[in-house]
């Protein structure tokens, strides 16, 4: 009992801190960076007309960005009619590409909106550099003075036939320069989010050139609401011998780049928690990555890649073939793309976290479940079913010892009484008579134990896959992964305000609280005032805990809490120990004797 006392004071001393933490440290931060955000990107849209020229780009170099004109465009629409464009239409993407630079700067998730309302605008990835939110895909040549100019951010390519790029008919832009070098560009798209973009240069001189093709994602802002701990946000690329390589913006921001070993395969790219821009450079030439953060100017991250210089004979030609991924994160694409395409490791594009070997069972289980209910908070029920079922052993291992100890408490309460001025001779009679009893007096805490990594299991599925992003429950519950929308503070709706967000409380916080009390009312009263204060306040520090957790990992919780007190309830009549919980309840109500009593 000792240790199962130490066990449940560590655990409500945790909680109690993350709680205090998140409510007076993170919520408070969070909020303040929002409006920080949202100042700086009102001071960039003032300011953005006055940004200059930038530097020339240097020999060898990945090209600089150039300047505004001096006009930047009032809104999105006016920034895509100043320059010339070819129109993109997938199932899943509408845009542009911009034709100076034959830059992806305008793109749109068809099937993905801001809100849960079907009449809210799209997704907006990709928008016009001229844009305080401006964030683009361009892959380009660097020369020297025997190629003459080569395609770089403000080459104007001239479109060659069909206007329109659909996953049936391509693209195909062109450029010829000075001194006898043509690119022919060709740019296809599938029915979901990779582009497959094929330069070919002919050289017409009558010496050989040599150049370097280089790619770069290129983002001016940041996302308003900061990441946690459990999500990667910001560059990203898998890599050389280094492998995965991942830089949040604030770190970025400090160390201004980051340049890992020359590769020969891998992707690089910037990515957010449910969508991501990456390139796919060639396997024909090493490339050098790099992960950087420029403050002249304008200041914007990067991902780009420079591959080693390329030879052209007279009369040749050569072709180099990259690729453009830009959309949505959705598991069985991304899995599909690395297995079709042979991109290296493309899966952690998702951040599957340390714990991937249950993260990834866990989420193949759930969207399993999910197209035979045809409803995620259905499989979330199932799925709970199923890991019951799987450590059903264990736990009624646990259970059954947990009835065992109920029996012998008499005896445990004559020790106590026995030995109450010494403790070591408690402690050994205590243990002898565990040993008598073949009894394990932390058996009550594996069934908490498992919970552990299911529950961070699930709430990593829930938090980063975009696949939980919107899903339905039934009634309120409109977005599995966000926080239950009602409150207790207004009567769930009925009283006309808004609660603050430390306070808000929802319905289902509400039945895991209650699940959580009944849970624990299950067993005697702790003897020890300590853990019986622990026991009595720790399903409340939960529900206040858990009402800002994505709802359905709340659901989760609550239904497994409801299960644990059937399953536990079977096993104690089983193995003829009394179940507590009516007495207990009841003893809640009644008076207290008074010490003159």
């Amino acid at each position: 009992m000792e240790n199962n006392r130490n066990f449940f004071i560590t655990i409500a001393l945790s909680v109690l801190i993350l709680t205090l933490w998140q409510v007076f440290y993170m919520n408070p931060r969070v909020e303040s960076q929002r409006e920080t955000a949202r100042i700086e990107a009102e001071r960039q849209a003032k300011t953005a007309p006055a940004t200059g020229t930038q530097a020339p780009a240097q020999q060898g170099a990945v090209p600089s960005l150039p300047g505004t004109d001096g006009s930047t465009p009032a809104g999105r629409e006016q920034a895509l009619a100043a320059t010339s464009r070819v129109k993109i239409d997938t199932p899943s993407l509408e845009g542009s590409i911009n034709l100076t630079g034959a830059r992806l700067d305008d793109l749109k998730l068809k099937r993905y909106r801001l809100t849960v309302d079907n009449n809210s605008p799209e997704i907006e990835l990709l928008n016009p550099s001229a844009l305080p939110n401006g964030y683009y895909a361009e892959l380009g040549f660097v020369g020297n003075e025997t190629t003459g100019k080569v395609p770089s951010p403000d080459t104007v390519w001239t479109v060659d036939g069909n206007a329109t790029l659909t996953p049936t008919t391509p693209v195909t832009l062109s450029y010829t320069n000075d001194k006898g070098l043509t690119f022919k560009r060709t740019i296809s798209v599938d029915e979901n989010y990779m582009f497959k973009v094929s330069d070919t240069v002919q050289n017409a001189g009558s010496a050989p050139v040599t150049l370097s093709n280089y790619g770069r994602v290129t983002r001016f802002d940041k996302p308003s609401t900061p990441s946690i701990y459990v999500l990667h946000e910001g560059l990203i690329g898998v890599t050389g011998e280094e492998g995965l390589q991942e830089h949040k913006y604030a770190s970025v921001e400090k160390d201004k780049q980051y340049v890992p070993a020359k590769s020969t395969n891998g992707w690089l790219g910037i990515t957010d928690k449910y969508w991501a821009v990456t390139l796919v450079p060639t396997e024909k030439q090493p490339f050098q990555p790099r992960f950087a953060y420029f403050d002249d100017g304008r200041p914007r991250y990067q991902s780009d890649f420079l591959t080693d210089p390329i030879t052209v004979e007279p009369g040749q030609s050569t072709t180099v073939e990259s690729l453009v991924f830009a959309g949505a994160k959705e598991v069985s694409k991304i899995t599909a793309y690395e297995k079709d395409l042979d991109i290296r490791r493309f899966d952690l594009l998702i951040d599957w976290g340390w714990f991937s070997f249950i993260t990834k069972p866990m989420f193949w289980l759930i969207d399993t479940l999910y197209k035979f209910f045809g409803n995620f908070g259905l499989a979330i029920l199932a799925t709970t079913v199923i890991v019951k079922a799987i450590f059903f052993p264990l736990a009624n291992k646990s259970y059954k010892s947990m009835a065992n100890m109920k029996k012998v408490q008499p005896k445990m309460l004559e020790i106590r009484e026995k030995y109450a001025d010494d403790k070591m001779k408690q402690q050994q009679a205590m243990m002898e008579l565990y040993k008598t009893e073949k009894i394990n007096p932390i058996a009550g805490c594996w069934p908490v134990v498992i919970q552990i990594p299911v529950f961070f299991a699930l709430y990593k599925v829930l938090y980063v896959t975009i696949e939980m992003r919107h899903a339905p429950f039934f009634g309120w519950i409109h977005d599995l992964a966000a926080p239950d929308p009602t409150s207790l503070l207004n009567l769930f709706g009925l009283l006309p305000f808004a609660t603050p967000a430390m306070l808000h409380i929802g319905i289902w916080p509400l039945l895991m609280g209650v699940t959580m009390f009944l849970q624990m009312r299950m067993n005697p009263a702790p003897p020890d005032p300590t853990q019986a204060a622990i026991f009595t306040w720790m399903p409340v520090i939960f529900t206040f805990m858990m009402a800002g957790f994505p709802a359905g990992l709340v659901i989760y919780w609550a239904w497994n809490n409801l299960l644990s007190i059937l399953q536990q309830g079977a096993i104690m009549k089983r193995q003829g120990a009394k179940i507590e919980l009516w007495d207990n309840l009841a003893g809640m109500f009644k008076k207290k004797p008074t010490p003159a009593e």
